[in-house]
């Protein structure tokens, strides 16, 4: 009777306890729900930042759920456990939004990892649009970091669902993310193959990544994952390989090309013109031409007629190794078939003729053309005129020039390159810078670099107040000249002892904060004490050395033999030994310059205590030396002599 009354308490207890935390629990969920969520943070594999302007990175993990015993008792929206079904859900609505999710689940949000996203992923598949729109939420607006499978399975869903441009953008994005990241070393080509397990796939998907791999210039991974697919049974499609065969000949894999090309007919894959035409020019690339007769035939002997792309891909190639009649046989068996020749083709033609300097035929071909209807371009025109400035037929590239011109073809960068290097070539600058004002006159703009290479021509060709002049009528059009093109200039200038135009263009470039160099300097410098205005040259001596340019020897002479010129011997004595204490220079050449002035007027015994300070400080006589001094105690012998018979013919 005790025992079972004691029982009947004890249920009762129980029942009323229960009861309490019920009413706790709907009371107080907010709490509760706290105290569960810490308990799963502490216990949760993955990383959570609260602060909006971070970003959460999930990993994948094969940690289960943490099973809370408050996480049942708490409203299905507030449940942790509950995330995928409760996306899923919402995504299936009729009347879905994106702000469903901020408002039902937002608590429970920090609770979904790499792993919920795959699985709400997976219940999408069969709805590729909900499946998307939820995969660009978690990445666009959540800013979370999509592990590589999550990547994977949103590849799959849209192949299968034939949304391929889509998952092309998202593979491309997959591929950047995985390169970056250093710390994963996770395989897409694997990653991809697992998910077959879990989600409806397209073997679509792998021809995809190798097309992937190879726009985004990773050829090696193309053609590994080519050779996988193969290993694994997946025949890849043949636009794949010829992304494949295309992208391994534009990065000079010529062996490797013809590997792929190979195993396509191993495999059956049927390789069609585009196929052959990538295998021209790898042809073309591989430097053996004589293959071509050989692999013309066997394109025949697939069904396939050799295209004006291949055709035009041969002559370009046969011209460029400068086997015209190579190029001019197939030019006519093209023609023979019914393939009609365009304007690719004329201009390959052309531009072989020209280098063999067969402009007259090259001309002709081009009158052919536009007889047959083919209207020229810049580049078919650019060939004739370079061809004619290389046999140095000037006339005659005015001429085109005007032709095209008429046509409303406008002259480029390279025409005007041509033509100008054309004249210089010929020594007549100035018929180029007639050329210049012919063309403003027609509104055709040239290119700055092209009057930068004018004014250095003038001065190459020893024209410097020509360039000067030039300059002065360009820059009024707001040109400003490059720095190396204003030291030409001055270098010219000076060469014809012009300073004055010389310090002109300095003060420019100053005005224009330029950086002066040594040469500049040095430039000015020579000319300022070769005109007998050493002083001057002093000064800048001094500006320079202020900025931090160290003079060289060739500008130490210049000033020594300046002064020596001037016969202002103390002031070269002094700077000859201001080079020697400031930079340890001991030039023999400036020492001797002095010394020969002292010689030249007698006063050798001047000379001789001039001698003695400066072998101490370190200068260090030679034979020249000694020459000029022995003929100094020649000549001053010879005015003792002089002195010595007047003072007897006085007496």
């Amino acid at each position: 009777m005790f025992v079972c009354l004691f029982r009947n308490h004890l249920v009762r207890c129980c029942f009323l306890y229960s009861f309490i935390i019920i009413i706790m629990i709907h009371r107080s969920s907010n709490s509760i729900y706290s105290l569960s969520q810490s308990i799963f943070t502490k216990n949760s594999s993955f990383f959570y930042s609260s602060s909006s302007s971070s970003l959460i990175t999930l990993h994948d993990s094969d940690t289960k759920p943490i099973s809370s015993p408050f996480y049942n008792l708490l409203p299905p929206t507030q449940n942790p456990n509950n995330i995928v079904n409760l996306i899923s859900s919402t995504l299936k609505q009729k009347s879905f939004h994106l702000s469903h999710f901020q408002t039902e689940i937002k608590n429970i949000l920090p609770h979904m990892g790499a792993q919920e996203i795959s699985r709400v992923l997976l219940r999408c598949q069969s709805d590729y649009s909900s499946a998307l729109t939820f995969f660009n939420w978690v990445k666009n607006d959540l800013s979370v970091v999509h592990s590589v499978k999550n990547y994977c399975i949103i590849v799959h869903i849209l192949a299968w669902s034939q949304v391929y441009s889509q998952a092309m953008k998202l593979l491309c994005e997959l591929i950047q993310l995985n390169v970056n990241d250093d710390d994963n070393d996770d395989d897409v080509y694997k990653s991809l193959i697992d998910c077959t397990e879990d989600c409806n796939w397209n073997p679509v998907v792998f021809d995809m990544l190798i097309k992937a791999y190879v726009k985004l210039g990773m050829v090696e991974k193309g053609l590994e994952t080519f050779w996988n697919n193969v290993e694994a049974c997946f025949v890849p499609n043949v636009v794949a390989c010829n992304c494949l065969l295309n992208g391994l000949s534009k990065f000079n894999y010529i062996g490797e090309c013809w590997e792929v090309y190979e195993e396509m007919g191993k495999l059956g894959i049927h390789r069609n013109d585009y196929t052959f035409n990538i295998m021209t020019h790898v042809l073309c690339r591989d430097g053996d031409t004589d293959k071509v007769n050989g692999f013309l035939e066997k394109m025949e002997e697939e069904g396939f007629e050799p295209d004006l792309v291949t055709y035009n891909t041969l002559i370009n190639s046969y011209c460029r190794k400068r086997r015209l009649e190579d190029a001019f046989y197939l030019y006519k068996i093209m023609c023979i078939r019914g393939v009609v020749p365009n304007l690719i083709s004329y201009s390959a033609l052309m531009n072989g003729l020209c280098k063999e300097g067969k402009i007259k035929e090259a001309h002709q071909l081009f009158n052919q053309m536009v007889q047959r209807g083919i209207d020229p371009d810049i580049v078919s025109y650019n060939t004739l005129i370079s061809g004619y400035c290389k046999e140095g037929k000037m006339q005659m590239c005015r001429s085109l020039l005007h032709e095209m011109i008429g046509i409303g073809i406008r002259p480029d960068n390279v025409t005007c390159r041509i033509v100008f290097q054309g004249y210089a070539k010929e020594g007549k600058l100035l018929s180029a810078l007639n050329m210049v004002e012919e063309l403003h006159r027609f509104g055709i703009k040239i290119p700055e670099n092209l009057y930068d290479y004018l004014l250095v021509a003038l001065c190459k060709e020893g024209r410097p107040f020509a360039a000067l002049s030039f300059l002065i009528r360009i820059s009024q059009d707001g040109f400003v000249p490059q720095i190396s093109t204003y030291i030409k200039l001055v270098e010219s200038l000076c060469k014809f002892n012009n300073v004055e135009e010389a310090l002109v263009l300095k003060s420019d470039m100053t005005k224009k904060n330029m950086k002066l160099n040594l040469t500049t300097y040095k430039a000015i410098i020579s000319c300022l004490c070769r005109v007998k205005r050493t002083s001057e040259a002093k000064s800048l001596l001094e500006e320079m050395v202020s900025l931090g340019i160290l003079p060289d020897l060739e500008i130490k002479r210049a000033l020594i033999n300046g002064y020596c010129e001037e016969n202002d011997v103390s002031k070269a004595v002094s700077l000859l030994k201001f080079f020697a204490k400031e930079f340890q220079v001991y030039d023999t050449e400036s020492y001797n310059s002095i010394v020969k002035v002292f010689c030249e007027v007698g006063n050798v015994a001047e000379l001789m205590e001039l001698q003695d300070k400066l072998v101490k400080i370190g200068f260090v006589p030679n034979s020249l030396t000694c020459k000029y001094v022995i003929q100094g105690l020649q000549k001053d012998m010879e005015l003792d002599d002089d002195i010595l018979d007047r003072n007897m013919l006085e007496t």
